[in-house]
């Protein structure tokens, strides 16, 4: 076992789909917990001494809306890949939880996502199973459902119609103007309350807005928390736009409608903008669906009262992804300079 140095940090990092789970792999190599890995801080002045991940659970497409229809769950695609993050044995979790059955009555399902429900039936609270999958796995930090309520999103879109499920708001034409839960009463996991405020540093981001991000601020209690944090709060702004959520948004209207939705709170210290250049390869294949660079437009994001960081923080593969390590390093830089 590693020692907790005295100025080792708590995080808190909020979010959903593919970005919280790669900045999670960031930050867990921070983490002061047995295992075998080394330290990425040499004296240790940067260790985490706890990383608390808060997900949202609003999913009801694919294995996760199947399995939601059919056990009256929460949908763990989301959770999955957060365990699959933490995990100390990562290669070996995400082979085996990302399996898809490719045939029969199982088709389509992960075994990640069977594994929860199982858990989650056995344990009778979503919430539980999640925390005895983080124990079975040894995840290097803990991961919280936003809300063990079953609640759904819906949207007002910019036609006046109501789009309803996340699903059918993703795959809508029009633009979202509002988003909101229903029921709109929707109650966060005590533990999530208690994480934020005795947090270090908060991240929301990256995800897509609406149904990675901002769905998780809509259950009443979470944006109040942060606001009233004493934590380094941190927005990690998205790489590109993305179709039926942000097209066209810049980095300063992505926080507008985050605080919008928030009850116009202030969430955030500082916001994460790449403004490294993306090859015309990976530019050209996101231009196809319309996607583009979010524009970094530093000024108005000051005005909102948040300070723009700068920088590299692109990695381009297949996809375009955040540099993990890189996004990991300056938030905890930044962390470790807000502190007392």
């Amino acid at each position: 076992m590693r020692s907790v140095p005295p100025t080792a940090l708590r995080a808190v990092a909020i979010g959903g789909g593919t970005g919280l789970s790669t900045l999670l792999r960031g930050l867990k190599r921070y983490v002061a917990l047995a295992g075998t890995g080394t330290s990425a801080c040499p004296d240790g002045s940067c260790l985490l001494a706890d990383l608390a991940a808060i997900v949202t659970v609003t999913d009801d497409g694919g294995s996760s809306g199947r399995l939601r229809e059919d056990f009256n769950m929460l949908p763990p695609g989301d959770v999955r890949n957060c365990l699959v993050a933490l995990s100390e044995d990562e290669h070996l979790l995400s082979r085996l939880f990302q399996y898809r059955f490719g045939q029969g009555e199982l088709q389509g399902h992960s075994l990640g996502n069977l594994f929860l429900a199982a858990l989650d039936d056995l344990c009778g609270d979503f919430a539980q199973a999640v925390q005895h999958s983080s124990q079975i796995l040894a995840t290097r930090g803990r991961i919280y459902p936003a809300t063990t309520d079953n609640v759904s999103l819906a949207a007002l879109m910019d036609d006046g119609s109501h789009v309803h499920g996340e699903t059918s708001i993703t795959a809508s034409r029009q633009r979202i103007r509002e988003l909101y839960l229903e029921p709109a009463e929707a109650h966060p996991v005590p533990e999530t309350l208690e994480a934020i405020r005795q947090a270090d540093l908060i991240s929301v981001g990256p995800g897509s807005l609406y149904t990675s991000l901002i769905t998780n601020l809509l259950v009443r209690g979470i944006p109040e928390a942060i606001a009233a944090a004493k934590a380094t709060r941190i927005y990690v702004c998205n790489l590109m736009t993305q179709a039926n959520e942000s097209l066209g948004l810049t980095a300063s209207q992505h926080i507008q409608k985050i605080m919008d939705h928030a009850g116009h709170h202030r969430l955030f210290d500082y916001a994460l903008i790449n403004t490294a250049p993306i090859s015309a390869a990976s530019l050209a294949q996101y231009a196809r669906e319309g996607q583009a660079p979010i524009v970094a437009d530093l000024d108005a994001v000051r005005t909102l009262g948040v300070e723009p960081i700068t920088g590299n923080f692109v990695y381009e593969g297949a996809v375009l992804r955040h540099d993990y390590d890189r996004v990991a390093e300056v938030m905890l830089q930044l962390a470790a300079k807000g502190r007392p």
